[in-house]
C-alpha cells in the first residue's frame, strides 16, 4: 500500500467512523466552548461573607462599608457572635466570616496592638477563597489607612505608590489562566483516544499492514495539528484569550506535538486487544495528566520521580510550550528544553511503535 493510500483511507475512516469522530472531531470542538463558558466572567464576584462586629465603632463601621461597596463581595449577614456565623458558613449560606474584635476601634485611636481582625475562609474552592481573602484584606487595609491618616498629630509620611499590572494573564481571570493549560490535555486526549483505537481495531479486524505506517502516521498527525491550530488560533479569538505571541514558532512546535502524541497512541494501539481496551486503559489517565503537566503545581515542586514520569508524557512539554508561545510571546530558544524533550519522546514512541506495527 502506497504512502498516499494509506494517508487518505486513515483519513477517511476517521471522518467516517462514528466513534471515532466522535472523539477526534466533535469532542474537540464541544470542548472549545464548553470548557471556557464557566469562567466566562472571570473573576469571581459577589460571594457571600458573614461579620461578627464585637466593636461596634465608627472604625468597624468604616471597615463594614468599604467591605460593602465591593463587588467580589456581599455581606449576607451581621451577626453577633460566632455561633451564628459558623451555622452560616456550614449551611453553605456564607464563604467567609470576619471577626472585628471589641477593642478595635480604640487601639486604632490610640496607637495600640489590638485584638487583631480575623478571618475565617471557606477552602474547599481556593480561587474563591483568594478573591475573598484580598477583598477582605484590601477593605481593612483602606480603612485603617484613612483612618489613621487623619488622626491629630499624625506625621505624614511620603510612600511611593505600587501600582502592580499583570503582564500577561491582564484581567488576572481565571479562564486566562486555566483554559491554555487544560486545551493542551484536550488536544492530546482526544488524539490519543481516536488514534489507539483506530490501530487497535484495524489490527483486531485485520485491516492493518506494516506498509501503511508511515501514512497512517501522517494522517493522524494532520489531524492533531489541525486541532491545535483551530483552538490556538480561532478559539483563542473567538474566545479573547489572550494568544499570537509567537506564531511562526507555533507552526513549528503544533506539527512537532500532534506527531509525538500519534505516535504515542500508534504505540498504545498495538498493544491493546480492542478499540475499547484502548479507551479503558487511557480515559483514567486525564486527571492525572492535567496535575503532572505542571500548570496546577509547579513541576519543579513535585518529587524527583513524579517529575521524571511527567516529563515522559507529552502534555508537561506542550504545555511548557505552547502556553510560554502563545500567551507570553516567548522566542523558540526559551522554550528549547522543552522542545528538545519533545523531540526525543517523538523519536522514542515512532521507533517503538514502527517495531510494534512492522
Amino acid at each position: 500500500m502506497s504512502f498516499r493510500q494509506a494517508f487518505e483511507g486513515a483519513l477517511l475512516e476517521i471522518l467516517r467512523t462514528r466513534d471515532l469522530v466522535a472523539v477526534a472531531v466533535i469532542s474537540v470542538l464541544f470542548y472549545a466552548f464548553y470548557y471556557p463558558a464557566p469562567y466566562a466572567h472571570q473573576v469571581v464576584e459577589r460571594l457571600p461573607i458573614v461579620v461578627v462586629d464585637a466593636d461596634r465603632s465608627a472604625v468597624s463601621r468604616a471597615i463594614v462599608r468599604n467591605l460593602g461597596a465591593a463587588h467580589e463581595v456581599e455581606i449576607a449577614a451581621n451577626v453577633s457572635d460566632m455561633v451564628a456565623a459558623r451555622a452560616l458558613v456550614r449551611n453553605r449560606q456564607a464563604e467567609g466570616i470576619l471577626l472585628i474584635p471589641h477593642d478595635l476601634g480604640s487601639a486604632v485611636i490610640e496607637g495600640r496592638p489590638g485584638g487583631g481582625i480575623a478571618v475565617w475562609l471557606n477552602g474547599a474552592y481556593l480561587l474563591r477563597a483568594e478573591a475573598v481573602g484580598k477583598t477582605v484584606g484590601a477593605a481593612i487595609g483602606a480603612t485603617l489607612e484613612g483612618r489613621l491618616s487623619g488622626l491629630a498629630g499624625s506625621v505624614a509620611v511620603p510612600v511611593t505608590p505600587v501600582v502592580t499590572r499583570p503582564l500577561f494573564n491582564t484581567t488576572e481571570g481565571y479562564r486566562d489562566y486555566i483554559f491554555p493549560a487544560v486545551a493542551n490535555i484536550i488536544l492530546q486526549q482526544t488524539l490519543l483516544f481516536s488514534v489507539a483505537r483506530l490501530i487497535a481495531e484495524r489490527r483486531r479486524t485485520g485491516r492493518w499492514h506494516r506498509g501503511m505506517f508511515l501514512g497512517v502516521w501522517a494522517a493522524c498527525t494532520t489531524i492533531g495539528t489541525l486541532g491545535a491550530l483551530f483552538y490556538f488560533g480561532l478559539i483563542y479569538w473567538l474566545q479573547d484569550i489572550p494568544h499570537g505571541g509567537n506564531i511562526p514558532a507555533l507552526l513549528l512546535t503544533v506539527p512537532l506535538f500532534a506527531a509525538t502524541v500519534s505516535a504515542l497512541a500508534l504505540t498504545i494501539g498495538s498493544m491493546v486487544r480492542s478499540g475499547n481496551d484502548a479507551l479503558k486503559l487511557l480515559i483514567p489517565t486525564s486527571i492525572p495528566f492535567v496535575f503532572l503537566s505542571g500548570f496546577a503545581w509547579p513541576l519543579f515542586a513535585m518529587p524527583a520521580w513524579v517529575q521524571a514520569i511527567a516529563w515522559m508524557i507529552p502534555v508537561t512539554p506542550a504545555t511548557h510550550i505552547f502556553v510560554p508561545l502563545n500567551q507570553m510571546g516567548a522566542s523558540l530558544g526559551e522554550v528549547g528544553d522543552a522542545v528538545a524533550i519533545l523531540v526525543v519522546q517523538l523519536a522514542v514512541f515512532g521507533s517503538v511503535a514502527r517495531y510494534r506495527l512492522r
